[in-house]
């Protein structure tokens, strides 16, 4: 009963932290392409830096690490021609180390890899930082924070999976904000200064959900490519936290 008064106490006080007056940073949201039409890709990006975004997120996927195809360096190098969104590029690739050059070369501002792809993940993110582009790490949600533990004070980013990668559409797994929690914890107890970014099944709901718990930039697919007013929709969003 003691431990278990404790346990409730902390819990109180985490809440009491996230629900109030402590202000975070601004959250960004970062449209994935992967929920437009490839066909009018440009047009997706136009609608994006209308709807005042600055960011747009580049899910890329082998057919290996995660079931589905989509697109390579060259798709995200046409892109960055004519736009000056940030790309935020997310490698669902397995031994990502093979292609980290290319997407550099291709122009992404912002390169994420897997944690659970490769052997050598603290290579790859030397291999990224060394090349002036910011780098992250993500995690799967069967994945424990713990095995970051080396990486934390390197990555500006951690990016965490709130569903099974793979494809778009999928719902929101709530087991997941305990991650968020954890590494919002971290960052504050320990002086790391990385963002925390939540991709899959985030909406207008959910992302208040992981604002409250320290995430700053929150990819949003379906949620934002349905909506046919996007401006209004992303300063609804902004205005409610």
């Amino acid at each position: 009963m003691f431990f278990s008064s404790i346990i409730r106490h902390i819990a109180d006080k985490q809440s009491a932290k996230y629900n109030g007056n402590m202000r975070r940073n601004e959250l960004s949201i970062s449209p994935s392409v992967l929920a437009s039409d490839f066909s009018r890709a440009a047009e997706a990006l136009s609608c994006i830096s209308d709807s005042g975004c600055n960011y747009v997120h580049l899910d890329v996927m082998d057919g290996q690490f995660v079931p589905d195809i989509t697109f390579g360096p060259k798709f995200i190098k046409d892109l960055k021609k004519n736009s000056d969104l940030i790309f935020d590029t997310h490698l669902m690739i397995d031994k990502p180390e093979r292609m980290i050059e290319a997407f550099i070369d291709a122009g992404s501002d912002i390169i994420t890899v897997h944690a659970e792809a490769t052997n050598h993940l603290e290579r790859c993110l030397s291999m990224i930082k060394k090349a002036g582009v910011s780098c992250g790490v993500a995690i799967n949600p069967g994945t424990p924070v713990s095995l970051l533990e080396a990486v934390l004070d390197e990555v500006d980013l951690v990016l965490v999976m709130t569903v099974n990668p793979g494809w778009g559409g999928q719902k929101f797994i709530p087991s997941t904000l305990k991650k968020i929690q954890e590494l919002d914890m971290r960052r504050e107890e320990e002086g790391f200064s990385y963002q925390i970014e939540v991709d899959g099944g985030i909406n207008s709901d959910t992302v208040k959900l992981c604002y409250d718990r320290g995430v700053t930039l929150a990819v949003m697919g379906t949620a934002f490519f349905k909506e046919p007013d996007k401006k209004s929709f992303v300063q609804e969003i902004i205005n409610s936290l």
